[in-house]
């Protein structure tokens, strides 16, 4: 099937009141277990390549979103590529050339003015050629190299006047929100502030995205679909059930050298993984 567009997805998502999940690709079989998650859930899916995954790959974008490209035109699922946590300008002009429809700016870490200027630089550029841009306001936290931050500190949550200036400003598409998740969490007992999204979603016009959803119990993302947000980001969840069905095979057969042979079940995992949350989505 032809790749599609985040921006189509989001929009579809948004207009029945529900969500559409977006999931991070750093190997070919996260790309492939995505689009078998879909399929088996009967359901769109954003397949997701962060900076730190192009990092990985020697800094080249290009191979692995091929590779993607590849797994989602071959799925029956309707499957859209997307470019997540962009801080370098580069690698955001990268994102064109390979077909990628969306890119999530972030300059979070920035002054709210800098962030202002650097986010609505990117989105002239990236509607210039048809590229849907997604930007976070306030701090979701939990990224590599990040210092801990607490997701209840004040100060952290976004505030949603700021976000209707900040989204009037910049002209972005979309806005991550810091609503009480965090990334990189292994065990899901994050609690979100729903009436702040609910509040949220009244002020700004775009639709919302909640980043750090590994660590969101099922029940807290009904919730939030419920009150406003539209894209709903996994990450670690897929790593947690990759590295653990990998590591219980090796473990149980220390002799195998063959990597098909534990990256099967690990495969497997990720895509019970991305069916289940699919489950979630009204």
């Amino acid at each position: 099937m032809p790749v599609v567009s985040t921006a189509e997805l989001v929009t579809e998502a948004k207009a029945a009141r529900s969500a559409v999940a977006a999931f991070n690709v750093i190997t070919l079989e996260h790309a492939e277990a995505i689009a078998a998650g879909a399929e088996r859930a009967g359901r769109p899916a954003v397949l997701q390549l962060s900076e730190n995954a192009v990092k990985f790959h020697g800094n080249r974008l290009a191979p692995i979103a091929a590779a993607a490209a590849a797994v989602a035109r071959a799925s029956t699922a309707r499957l859209a590529l997307h470019l997540d946590h962009v801080t370098e300008v580069d690698l955001l002009r990268a994102a064109h050339p390979e077909g990628i429809s969306s890119v999530m700016f972030d300059a979070s870490k920035l002054s709210y003015a800098d962030n202002v200027k650097s986010t609505a630089d990117a989105v002239r550029w990236g509607h210039e050629r048809g590229i849907w841009i997604e930007a976070e306001l306030g701090r979701v936290g939990g990224k590599e190299g990040e210092p801990p931050l607490d997701a209840h500190a004040p100060g952290v949550r976004t505030d949603p006047g700021e976000a209707a200036a900040y989204v009037a400003d910049t002209g972005v598409d979309a806005l991550a929100v810091a609503v009480g998740s965090s990334h990189a969490m292994t065990e899901r007992t994050a609690a979100l502030d729903h009436e702040l999204i609910a509040r949220l979603r009244d002020a700004v016009p775009v639709p919302l995205v909640l980043h750090g959803s590994s660590g969101v119990p099922d029940k807290e993302i009904r919730q939030a679909v419920a009150a406003g947000m539209v894209k709903i980001n996994v990450g670690t969840a897929l790593n947690t059930a990759f590295t653990g069905a990998a590591r219980a095979f090796l473990e149980a057969d220390r002799a195998t050298v063959d990597p098909r042979k534990y990256l099967a079940p690990a495969r497997e995992a990720m895509t019970g993984t991305v069916a289940h949350f699919l489950g979630l989505l009204p």
